[in-house]
């Protein structure tokens, strides 16, 4: 488990993190979003040590990263898929993070396998795609078969075969009660793959909740409804204190009542309906929603 408690990284007068406090708990993958320089990265280094906080303190298992005994076996992170030096082979580059830690050299060829690396095992990180690279990173994280993970935009560079691939190995690493925190701005591929979501903004906590919360908290859930008379449906909804907007002809959208009270209201009217089916808020959607006061860098409209 990994516990932040008032974690807090100022640089100057700037906040870059300010006072998280969450529990990222074993068995479930995290989802772990917020906009560029929300600090989910400087979180991530504070977490392992690569910064000190300024007050707080991020601890894994009780205990600071430094004072783990035999860190890479307790926690493994992707934070830089550039970290290896490009003169070395994939192989060489595993061996040495393996010798630091005392973790054996057969280690190195399992998780290179694991990563599907096996045949390029000896050939220089300079002549590696990024995916190849993200790769790389994945096996150094898994070296020491750790029970945490921090994984940083680990699917960039992948293509389709390697994004399915990670989203399996991510789902399965968290299954056998491992703590996972992922971080990556591909909401589709986190819909699919995060179970609990943390959300920040101009480094401070926005939302701390299941996916199935985030998602269903969304303004944008609405219920599609087709029908021959949507004309005089909608005048009956509005008046029920509904929520009505016409995306089409024969269809409205409706926000402010469920299934049962949109049917309802029809049968009792004698309202033919084509169709009534819920619309679901994507996590983009209740992402943007969340967030929308707390980007920092983002793109003005054109004048």
């Amino acid at each position: 488990m990994i516990v932040l408690d008032g974690l807090t990284k100022r640089y100057g007068e700037k906040a870059a993190v300010a006072d998280l406090t969450l529990e990222i708990e074993p068995g479930r993958v995290t989802g772990f979003l917020g906009p560029n320089g929300a600090g989910k990265s400087t979180t991530m280094r504070l977490i392992t040590g690569l910064d000190a906080p300024t007050s707080g303190s991020a601890l894994i298992g009780g205990r600071p990263y430094a004072a783990l005994r035999h860190p890479l076996r307790e926690v493994g992170a992707l934070l830089e898929a550039r970290s290896a030096h490009p003169g070395r082979t994939a192989r060489s580059h595993l061996l040495g993070i393996a010798r630091s830690d005392g973790i054996p050299a057969r280690r190195v060829d399992a998780v290179l396998e694991l990563v599907g690396l096996t045949s390029v095992a000896r050939k220089r990180v300079g002549s590696f795609s990024l995916g190849m690279r993200q790769r790389l990173g994945i096996a150094a994280a898994l070296l020491g078969d750790p029970g945490v993970l921090l994984l940083d935009e680990p699917v960039n560079g992948l293509d389709p075969d390697g994004v399915r691939w990670i989203r399996e190995l991510i789902r399965s690493l968290a299954a056998e009660g491992r703590t996972v925190l992922l971080s990556s701005h591909l909401m589709s591929e986190m819909q699919d793959t995060a179970d609990h979501l943390v959300v920040i903004g101009r480094g401070r906590l926005i939302a701390d909740a299941p996916i199935g919360e985030v998602l269903g908290g969304s303004s944008r859930n609405a219920v599609l409804v087709r029908s021959p008379k949507a004309s005089e449906l909608r005048e009956r909804l509005t008046h029920a204190g509904m929520t009505v907007e016409s995306p089409g002809e024969g269809e409205i959208l409706v926000t402010g009542g469920s299934l049962d009270d949109i049917g309802e209201l029809a049968f009792r009217h004698g309202v033919p309906l084509y169709e009534l089916s819920a619309r679901r808020a994507t996590l983009e959607q209740a992402y943007m929603e969340l967030t929308a006061a707390s980007v920092e860098y983002g793109e003005r409209e054109a004048k």
